[in-house]
């Protein structure tokens, strides 16, 4: 007699919303399908990119690696240090005082994660604060940590903006040692930051109610350029607030499928830092026990490498000048076949995302009859679309818009 299956009553999970769509995409015989669902920065040909300082860096490493040894608890020691450079600048007292921990990660997504374990370790029973909206997966790894998690007032939709007064007002009202999750520059999945006034205000806020700031980093370099889209982290951690810093090099660098990113903690005191990385290393040896090596040894070679590191930036720069240039040649677009509806405001925009502002009937509509595939919320990736796609893509909108 067979045993009964321990997981027989296991329910089936809703799919992810945006895999999902892509998903859907895949199996769309249309020869004319755009994905505008994709979290990717994608080339004028449509292809996830592989950069050439990264290519050279790939060829150099495996010329020259001659072990296949673990990897210390925290990841390559050359990496984590540029990890800091980038985020809070080369000289930065943090960094000279020691007060900054970094251990590499299994991308930003490992690196939030490690941060809500942390978080949950030492300062059990704070709430998580969220931005309405927030990337999906927010939510989802806080809990998984065993975080309550809640949202503050971001977007609004009827402006296209960012709904200040709003944010400001409620994280204000936040207990002390609440934990408030930021998204550093580019906003995923809105487009729409806090401008430099507005960061230092909600610097003051967080100070004065002695809250935890948690910023997501995931976009560096794709905004205004890689210090300008540090100038909120760079301003915290300059008016004293311990911070954590979840940063990716996914879009950055284009090595999505190495899962490369990094964890920073900025604390008070070389002492305090150094207990704290201690404990970092505990939730990564429980977990991963300790990172994989070639994408961080890929990003460190680039970094480490004046020749490679003026060809990363100048790749990174031609990827943020496209995106812009997609913003503004989308919004012409659809000015030119007569839409009536204002987009202006995505070209006013920043990153890889906006929301087109329609509802979820017509969203649906442009997947169904025109093989375009946005999310539900109309979140659409603007690095998805090339000068190929763009008119297709604005007919297919023109004909679903209210």
């Amino acid at each position: 007699m067979a045993l009964a299956s321990p997981f027989a009553e296991v329910p089936q999970a809703p799919p992810d919303p945006i895999l999902g769509i892509t998903e859907a995409y895949l199996a769309d015989p249309n020869p004319g399908k755009v994905n505008l669902g994709v979290g990717v920065y994608l080339d004028e040909t449509g292809k996830v990119p592989i950069l050439k300082c990264v290519a050279e860096a790939q060829r150099r490493w495996i010329g020259r690696e001659d072990s296949k040894g673990y990897l210390p608890i925290d990841g390559v020691k050359t990496f984590n240090r540029h990890v800091q450079r980038l985020i809070l600048g080369p000289e930065s007292p943090a960094i000279a005082d020691g007060r900054a921990v970094t251990v590499q990660s299994l991308g930003g997504t490992g690196a939030l994660r490690v941060g809500a374990e942390l978080l949950k370790r030492f300062l059990p029973g704070r709430t998580v604060w969220v931005s309405t909206p927030s990337w999906e997966n927010h939510r989802a790894l806080f809990e998984a940590a065993g975080h309550t998690v809640n949202q503050y007032p971001y977007y609004d939709p009827r402006s296209h903006d960012l709904d200040f007064a709003e944010m400001a007002g409620r994280i204000g009202q936040l207990p002390e040692q609440s934990v408030v999750l930021l998204h550093a520059c580019c906003h995923n999945p809105s487009g729409v930051d806090p401008t430099h006034e507005q960061w230092l205000k909600l610097c003051d806020i967080v100070r004065d109610r002695g809250l935890i700031p948690f910023f997501d980093f995931a976009y560096q370099g794709l905004g205004d350029g890689l210090d300008e889209d540090a100038f909120a982290v760079r301003a915290f951690v300059e008016a004293g607030i311990p911070c954590l810093i979840a940063n990716s090099f996914s879009k950055s660098f284009s090595v999505y499928r190495e899962r490369v990113g990094g964890l920073t903690v900025v604390t008070a005191s070389r002492d305090e830092a150094g207990r704290v990385l201690s404990q970092l290393k505990r939730v990564v040896r429980a977990s991963v026990s300790n990172p994989p090596s070639f994408g961080a040894q890929v990003v460190a070679t680039v970094l480490d490498d004046p020749e490679l590191a003026t060809m990363w930036r100048d790749e990174l720069t031609a990827m943020r000048h496209r995106i812009r240039k997609m913003r503004s040649l989308f919004v012409k677009t659809l000015r030119d076949q007569g839409v009536s509806q204002d987009f202006g405001f995505i070209e006013r925009q920043k990153g890889m995302f906006s929301f087109l502002g329609l509802p979820v009937e017509a969203v649906r509509r442009l997947r169904a009859e025109f093989s375009v595939y946005a999310v539900d919320s109309s979140r659409i990736c603007v690095a998805a679309m090339n000068e190929g796609n763009v008119e297709r893509v604005c007919e297919a909108i023109k004909a679903v818009a209210p």
